[in-house]
This record gives structure tokens, sequence and C-alpha cells, in this order.
């Protein structure tokens, strides 16, 4: 196992009921921006929690977060923290919703003239303007770490950010919120939390017991609620576990002491900033032709992860570890994803070599748990996909 240092400030608080805890939790001199997205939470009744449990507090709403955090609707929002003096920020919404305002805690306290630098610059935040969230979409894991994913529709990019500054001061999450959500949402929420593991988990061994472990669990612990979840979104037991499983997917414990991949991500991203696919369902496309393509190197964890996570005991290593490359894809079918580029968009010809041009451009010229994957492995990696 290699070193490692952890450190989660999050506070989390869980539980039915939990939206109420905001009387107590935020100060009562705070200068509020509440943050949500479309508006779902007025017609679901977590608006009037969330305006019931802030009181007397002084708030200004800014609504319409989509569901790819965008650079110009944040930057109006930005407009408002500054005009409105706010001291404080409470998203209230999923993943987009909370990257929106962390980006809006970093951009608070910027003092250079652009806060896309931020992004383009990989400027790591130590000191953010305080923020909390109502977690109302379980998929992420933004509740409870620092990093951030921004969508700038102009120029057609997705970029990461994060750094120390930008943990949440606390988080409510109350998993009956996820009564009114669309199956598609839920479907997403699912295949995002699984694929966020197998990017800390499907690696190479490392002799971290404990740390396989823990990623082994979240992903039975997603398979076996997966279904439930999908037919009855009201049962409590299968809801808490998948809310809970989506934030310890992402909160930075499973990957202390092990290499970590993210090569999926990257070339995630660049799939929803071209086309505006869901992240979770480009997370889909990529990962199968990902682990085929890097099969030598994973086969061995790729093996273990076959056994403990899906059964697979019979056949070489080899064979295991293709059989749970097709149990995954098959998964994510039986959830409704579909896995190949070509069945989200007929334009997809060129676009292996666009991701790769993007990457060259960057300067990422090592992807993956080696840093090895340099672009010309990414565009055959999202030919395949097509």
């Amino acid at each position: 196992m290699n070193n490692f240092k952890f450190q989660n400030p999050t506070k989390i608080i869980f539980g039915k009921g939990q939206i109420a805890s905001l009387k107590d939790e935020l100060p009562q001199d705070a200068n509020i921006l509440l943050l949500y997205g479309g508006g779902s939470i007025k017609r679901n009744g977590i608006y009037d929690q969330v305006i019931s449990a802030l009181g007397d507090r002084r708030v200004e709403e800014f609504g319409g977060i989509p569901a790819n955090p965008e650079y110009a609707k944040l930057m109006e929002a930005l407009a408002v923290i500054k005009a409105r003096d706010i001291t404080y920020i409470l998203a209230v919404g999923g993943g987009s919703v909370i990257d929106g305002a962390k980006f809006l805690s970093a951009a608070a306290l910027y003092e250079g003239d652009e806060p896309w630098d931020i992004l383009t610059n990989n400027i790591s935040t130590t000191k953010g303007m305080p923020f909390a969230t109502v977690l109302t979409l379980p998929a992420t894991g933004s509740e409870m770490n620092s990093g951030s994913v921004i969508t700038r529709a102009e120029t057609k990019e997705k970029l990461v950010m994060g750094g120390p500054g930008l943990f949440p001061a606390f988080s409510i999450l109350d998993p009956e919120v996820i009564h009114s959500i669309p199956q598609r949402q839920l479907a997403n929420g699912i295949t995002d939390a699984f694929t966020h593991v197998l990017e800390q988990y499907m690696t190479y061994p490392m002799g971290a017991y404990l740390q396989d472990r823990l990623s082994e669990s979240i992903l039975q612990t997603l398979i076996e609620v997966a279904p439930k979840v999908m037919e009855d979104p009201t049962d409590y037991t299968a809801a808490s576990n998948f809310m809970w499983s989506c934030t310890m997917a992402l909160n930075g414990l499973i990957s202390k002491g092990v290499p970590t991949d993210w090569a999926v991500h990257m070339m995630g991203h660049e799939l929803t900033a071209l086309y505006g696919i869901d992240h979770a369902r480009t997370l889909a496309v990529i990962a199968p032709s990902h682990y085929t393509y890097n099969f030598e190197a994973k086969k061995e964890k790729l093996a273990q992860y076959g056994e403990r996570v899906w059964n697979i005991t019979e056949g070489s290593t080899e064979e295991k570890a293709r059989a749970a490359i097709q149990r995954t894809e098959q998964f994510f079918h039986e959830l409704g994803i579909d896995t190949k580029l070509s069945q989200y968009t007929d334009d997809y010809e060129g676009t292996a070599e666009e991701v790769a041009k993007r990457f060259t451009e960057r300067g990422w010229k090592g992807l993956g748990e080696h840093q090895s994957l340099n672009p010309e492995d990414a565009r055959k990696i999202v030919e395949m996909a097509y």
C-alpha cells in the first residue's frame, strides 16, 4: 500500500427529515445564495422544507443550473454574489448544482481577471467562500469531496477543478428525496457511482486488502439495490443504501494508498462536451472499451473483480477478466444504459480524432494509473466505443 494522507472535513447529516437541520447548521447572520437547478425542488416539496428551515435569514435565490454546470450561467450567479454581498452558498440539488457551488466558492474569492483560468490553469483552491449542500440526486459524491467539473458551451470544454478549500462545510442526505427522481436519473446515478469505484479499483494489485474490500462492498451494494431502487424508489432501505454508496464511492476513502485511473472520466467528459450526452452514460460507453484496450495491464484486477463481485469462478485469469468486462456491460444494459457512442449520436465519425486532438492541445500526455496512455491511445479507445 502506498503512503497517504486522508482528511475529509465535511459533516454528513443523514436520514429522514434532516433537511430541518439547516436551521441549526447555518450561521444565523449568513447572507445566503440558494443555488438550485431546473426547479424540480419546487414541485417535490424540498424547496418548501429548505425555506422553512432557513427561517428569517437573508436569502437570494438563483435557479436554472443545468445538468452540466455551465460557465456562463455560473458567471451570472457570481454577479449576484458580488452585488448582494453573499457570504454563504447553499446548494440544493445533485452533483451539477453542487459542482456549480464549488466553482462559485472558488471564484468568489479569486483575485484574477477570468475565473475560467481556475480550470484551464488547474489552480488548486485552498480557501473558498463557505458552502453547504442538500443532496437531491445521489450520483456524483460531490457532497463529500472537493472536486468539481464545469462545462463551457461556447468552447465545448468540460474541465475539472478542486482543492482543499472546496469541501462542503456540511451535507444533508435524506434518502426520501429520491421518491420523485425520474428512472433515467436513477439509472444514471447508479452507473456514475459504480464507475467512480471502478476508476479507483480497476488498476493493478497493490496489497491494499481493505481498500479492495471497501470498493468491492460498494459495488456489491449498488448491484443489490439497483433493481429495488429502479422498481420502487420509496423503498427506504434500498434508497438509503443507494445514497450512502454514492457518497462513499467518491469521498476520498477508497482511493487512499492505491493507484487510480480516471481515464474513463477524462474521455467521457469530452463526449459530454461534444454531444451533451449524460455524464454517466459517457462512462458506460468508454469503460468496456477502456478495459478491453488495457486488458493486459488490468487483467489481474479484472479477474479479482469478476470473482469477488460477480461470482465468476470458472476459467483462467484471462477468461474471468473478459467475463467481468462483459458482465459489467450487461449491468449497464439492465439499467437501460446504452454502451456504444453510435446509440447516442449519428455524428460520431471523427470523434476519436477530436478527443485525441483535445488531449494533445492540453498537454495531456499521460492518462491512467501508470500515466502511460497518450492521446493516440485515447483515440483508439474512443473508436472502439463507436
